[in-house]
């Protein structure tokens, strides 16, 4: 079998010794001759094989050197075959000038010098073995293109079963944590509960609180990766963000038994930033320093102004400190102080640099060392100076929801809907409950409530669907949906169906009763 590799040149002469005496000369590794004693011979040897090179003789029967390369001319397929004369007589100007015409790079007289014969081929004998290197090449290439473009296809389809895998984990997590939550909320609020029954309470809602947090940072590893973290720019204080902040990781605080120390800068410093995304920063910052200072240590938040139109965020503890190397890769995705003590996901300050970054802004970190604490500091750009002033609303004492409200709960856990039931009760709400999407619809129109808090992962019709029809039907009930599912995608698609609010579970009892208030307020859908 032939080599694919194998370069072919094309001797086309009448007489045999001639295609003898031309294959003694031209013999080499890796050159396949292919001999024809005619022109309609050579004819048929080039629509089989590809040929590198054709030595053609003038005089020929039949059919000449010259009309044999006119052919070659005129097909695609041969049209590109450098073509060499071999001649045994002298040659005029005007057939030279045909044989050029027809495709032929030179002459060669008969009796052929071998020297100059040889000279020949071996140029194009090296030039058809580069064409066929630059083929394998471009073939390569376009394998390894086409490899490439496999591979991404299925890096995306496997980064989409990713995100969607992440999605539903974090929606299985917090279904049955919201009634565990609720459970130990309302059991902290019940008067004259033992101490040490009340400590387990606290403790247990501080690892509730803990298991939120994880269930956020996987989501928020998804968003990072996919570029999908936005911001929800406002006119806000500083000094707002760092309270909702030290309220968030208060717990974290408090568990390790630590001193806080906060210091708000005594002039407002006003940004334009995600207030509840900067929080997140602030509130992640402090839970790292509670989680690395050995308990009874002490933690500094401080808020203040800084050069170039910035406002400077510093949190300080006296725990572990850091080392060079740590300081280096801190900020890094999956990065731990001390992975041994696999506690949390590491990316806890991977997010933090992304949020920082997304305002204009920047995080670095200071430690002298092992042992001798680590500052984290935050700069954020401040509001441009022709728009500082920030009105602030004056909170309001926020009035109870109406006793005789009617509150239906929609949910096919029996468990999470039991103990929402029972808090609405405890509420003053005259409630009823649905376990499915149909009964939903059917419980709106006999019940009639003014409030309903619906799942939208239900049987037989799904809360979106279920939405539609009740608000279609009843235009003034208010639809709160409650969902495992906290994406902006979800959001905005509860909204569209036809919700006034969405609250992520597991939800607390202060975020329900935030929602109870909606029956009161001016904007709310009228309700009977």
């Amino acid at each position: 079998m032939t080599d694919s590799r194998t370069i072919k040149f094309l001797l086309v002469d009448d007489l045999d010794a001639n295609l003898t005496a031309l294959e003694g000369l031209l013999a080499r590794d890796g050159l396949e001759l292919l001999k024809a004693r005619s022109g309609s011979e050579a004819l048929e040897l080039l629509l089989i094989h590809e040929v590198a090179l054709a030595f053609l003789d003038v005089q020929m029967p039949g059919m000449s050197g010259f009309e044999l390369a006119e052919i070659m001319r005129g097909a695609e397929r041969t049209r590109s075959v450098p073509i060499v004369f071999l001649t045994a007589g002298t040659v005029d100007r005007e057939r030279r000038i045909r044989g050029y015409e027809a495709g032929a790079v030179d002459f060669l007289p008969k009796p052929i010098d071998p020297a100059n014969l040889l000279n020949k081929a071996a140029t194009f004998f090296e030039l058809a073995r580069q064409r066929q290197e630059l083929r394998d090449n471009e073939a390569r290439i376009r394998d390894a293109n086409d490899q490439l473009a496999r591979r991404n296809a299925d890096l995306a389809e496997a980064d989409r079963n990713k995100d969607q895998f992440l999605a539903v984990l974090a929606h299985e997590l917090r279904n049955p944590l919201a009634p565990i939550l609720m459970g130990l909320e309302m059991m902290e609020s019940t008067p004259g509960l033992p101490a040490q029954v009340d400590g387990l309470a606290k403790m247990m809602r501080r690892q509730m609180g803990q298991m939120v947090h994880l269930i956020d940072d996987l989501l928020d590893i998804s968003r990072i990766n996919t570029g999908k973290i936005s911001l929800v720019r406002c006119r806000v204080d500083l000094g707002e963000i760092l309270e909702a902040a030290v309220e968030a990781a208060r717990p974290f605080i408090d568990g390790r038994e630590h001193e806080l120390i906060i210091r708000k800068s005594a002039a407002p410093l006003t940004l334009d930033a995600d207030r509840h995304r900067l929080s997140q920063v602030i509130s992640n910052l402090l839970s790292n320093a509670a989680k690395y200072t050995p308990p009874h240590g002490r933690i500094e938040v401080s808020t203040s102004p800084a050069d170039g139109g910035m406002a400077e965020i510093s949190v300080k503890d006296n725990g572990e400190g850091l080392g060079p190397d740590a300081r280096e890769r801190i900020f890094e995705m999956f990065e731990q102080v001390d992975p041994s003590r696999q506690d949390g996901l590491g990316i806890g300050l991977t997010l933090v640099k992304n949020i920082v970054e997304l305002h204009g802004g920047m995080i670095s970190v200071r430690s002298d060392g092992p042992g001798e604490g680590s500052e984290f500091t935050v700069l954020i750009p401040l509001a441009p100076m022709a728009e500082t002033a920030v009105e602030t609303p004056a909170p309001q004492a926020a009035s109870a929801p109406r006793k005789s409200s009617r509150v239906m709960v929609v949910e096919d856990s029996k468990s999470t809907a039991g103990i929402l039931e029972m808090f609405l009760r405890l509420e003053g709400m005259e409630t009823r409950v649905a376990y499915d999407g149909e009964e939903a619809v059917e419980h709106a129109r006999d019940f009639r409530p003014h409030l309903i808090f619906m799942d939208l992962g239900l049987p037989k019709k799904d809360g979106f669907e279920a939405a539609r029809e009740i608000s279609a039907e009843h235009p003034d009930i208010i639809l709160i949906a409650l969902s495992g599912w906290d994406r902006e995608e979800d959001r905005q698609r509860s909204a569209a169906a036809g919700f006034h609010g969405h609250a992520a579970k597991p939800v607390t009892p202060d975020g329900l009763r935030e929602f109870l208030r909606l029956l009161d307020q001016e904007h709310a859908p009228a309700v009977e």
